[in-house]
């Protein structure tokens, strides 16, 4: 009786699962093919303003037929009919197609547009210029289920640049498989605008704070980040030592140490941070998760001292710094990689992590 009645379960779950799929599949398709029909509108009305010189009356008596037509479907105001002419008109041309879309539909749509939603598509075209920027938050959006606001938000934070910019020893200490995964899980810079506390504030005031807003924090780490605890505590050979925050980064499959510093970045940090790496490895990680990795986080770095200091370093380590403003700093944007690297590190998003 049991057995049957633990088959029978087991056959509800599946059903279950088996909607569900389904149904992400059926979202998948009509948002496709939404954005299809948008193309295909902006299209149309780029065509009839070209071949017949129409202006804005137009369009605001297209919207009023449309809204009449069909009273229950949203999206046809004015304002939206010219969003969808410039989403036309920005992706039709082949310059400003990401690089790594693959092959393009008889429509010429792009096929990565379709994977996120109109309201997400519009603030990247209308915020982002270059195409392969355009992609990396797409293909982002798409991985961690970045809501409208959330995705204005990094774009406004300007995390593409922070993913880009980021100072990592992983080329060298982090096995290839899964290495430009690691690197998108370090930014360069982390904007803690979230937490309420003084110019003049401790690590402990900087840990606790983020204990009070862990939820804002874990997005701003990036996505694929879950909480182990803070303060974790190490004994080894009765020597106690705690973790200012440990994560689970869950694609990596890998412990996440976080070293909080309010100063500037110094070299003794990746010493004591490589212990911590040590001793996770031996007394906490699985045998089937990968090496852990740390990050520290600086109110301020120099960067050739971090990079002398991680280049000798044999445990995989980052560092970064943390802000309260949402601005790259101008010294900065020199420091970004080539166009070529750049196109190679955004290709790379969405690869798999094979282990």
């Amino acid at each position: 009786m049991d057995n049957g009645l633990a088959v029978y379960s087991s056959f509800i779950r599946e059903i279950k699962d088996l909607i569900y799929r389904r149904q992400y599949v059926a979202m998948k398709k009509v948002n496709s093919e939404l954005m299809l029909l948008y193309w295909e509108i902006g299209e149309e009305i780029n065509r009839k303003q070209c071949e017949q010189g129409w202006g804005k009356s137009v369009v605001e008596i297209l919207s009023k037929e449309l809204q009449k037509e069909f009273p229950g479907i949203r999206g046809f105001s004015t304002t939206n009919l010219w969003r969808m002419r410039n989403f036309y008109l920005d992706y039709s041309k082949t310059s400003n197609l990401p690089p790594s879309v693959g092959e393009m539909q008889k429509s010429n749509l792009p096929p990565l547009v379709g994977e996120i939603g109109w309201s997400h598509n519009y603030a990247i075209i209308e915020k982002c210029k270059d195409p392969v920027e355009r992609e990396f938050y797409i293909k982002m959006t798409k991985r961690f289920g970045w809501t409208k606001d959330v995705l204005i938000n990094n774009i406004e934070n300007r995390a593409y640049e922070k993913y880009l910019t980021n100072q990592t020893n992983f080329d060298e200490t982090v096995p290839e498989k899964y290495r430009r995964q690691a690197k998108l899980a370090v930014k360069d810079e982390y904007n803690f605008d979230f937490i309420e506390m003084g110019v003049e504030h401790s690590e402990a005031e900087l840990g606790a704070g983020i204990m009070k807003n862990i939820r804002a924090f874990l997005d701003e780490m990036g996505g694929y980040f879950t909480l182990v605890r803070d303060q974790y505590h190490l004994d080894v050979d009765d020597d106690d030592s705690y973790i200012d925050l440990l994560l689970y980064h869950r694609r990596l499959r890998c412990l996440i140490a976080i070293e909080l510093k309010i100063g500037d970045f110094k070299p003794e940090y990746a010493g004591k941070i490589q212990y911590y790496l040590s001793a996770l490895d031996e007394t906490v990680k699985l045998p089937d998760e990968n090496p852990s990795i740390g990050i520290i986080i600086c109110k301020s770095k120099k960067r050739t001292r971090v990079e002398y200091t991680l280049r000798k370093s044999n445990a995989p380590i980052g560092v970064a710094t943390y802000s309260y403003h949402d601005n790259l700093p101008d010294d900065m944007r020199g420091l970004l990689p080539s166009p070529d690297e750049i196109a190679n590190i955004v290709a790379g998003i969405d690869g798999e992590v094979q282990l």
